[in-house]
């Protein structure tokens, strides 16, 4: 296996960095979803509701499988 150049990040590093960027778009994805649930009329299609539920949900799995990789 190769060492890492001089200077450059180790795997964990790289690990920690992507970890937190991904969780930063979450972050905005899941704000987007909290006020899509306040704008969206409550005679909705139950379509729409759970297309949200469904992203919701999908953000929650990403988190957990981030969690994993500590």
């Amino acid at each position: 296996m190769e060492e890492p150049a001089k200077g450059s990040e180790t795997g964990a590093d790289k690990t920690r960095r992507l970890r937190h960027d991904i969780r930063n778009q979450l972050s905005n994805i899941n704000l987007s979803v909290e006020q899509l649930k306040y704008e969206v009329p409550d005679d909705a299609t139950s379509d729409v509701a759970f297309y949200i539920n469904t992203i919701a949900m999908s953000c929650a799995k990403i988190n957990l499988l981030l969690d994993e990789l500590d």
